[in-house]
């Protein structure tokens, strides 16, 4: 099975299996090459990764890849900037982002946008006195 599949598919495998399953290797470099290469979902992932929460005009900043992802069309990428607005406490932008990603097809954005809850249990929220309780519909 691993003979058919393609670069791409390989060096994302080998990433998930560092980060996930402990394997051996540094999975930043294997990130970096996807998104170097165009890969809108690595583009994602790598701007989670970063620290630097930064603008859409950085480009190697958490916003600047995740615009760059929604401008290839990931609607993850517009649903990463709408938290990145809701944790500045800016819910007007939260509010344009989630559209964006529900738009793009992101079913769960879509149905946050139109819930718009203003508290969010995640810790990110404290900071900005929005947290709320986790509902036990919302626990795994």
């Amino acid at each position: 099975m691993l003979g058919t599949m393609g670069k791409v598919d390989r060096l994302w495998a080998r990433y998930w299996g560092i980060r996930d399953n402990h394997q051996i290797g540094h999975r930043m470099p294997i990130l970096w090459h996807l998104a170097f290469a165009g890969d809108t979902s690595a583009m994602v992932e790598l701007g989670s990764e970063l620290s630097k929460v930064g603008r859409i005009s950085e480009r190697y900043s958490q916003s600047g890849l995740a615009y760059a992802g929604y401008r290839k069309g990931d609607p993850l990428g517009a649903q990463h900037l709408a938290m990145n607005a809701f944790n500045r406490n800016d819910l007007r932008g939260y509010r344009y982002w989630l559209n964006k990603a529900a738009r793009l097809g992101d079913r769960e954005a879509g149905e946050e946008l139109r819930r718009f809850e203003i508290r969010l249990p995640h810790s990110a929220a404290a900071s900005i006195r929005r947290k709320r309780p986790q509902r036990r519909s919302e626990s795994l």
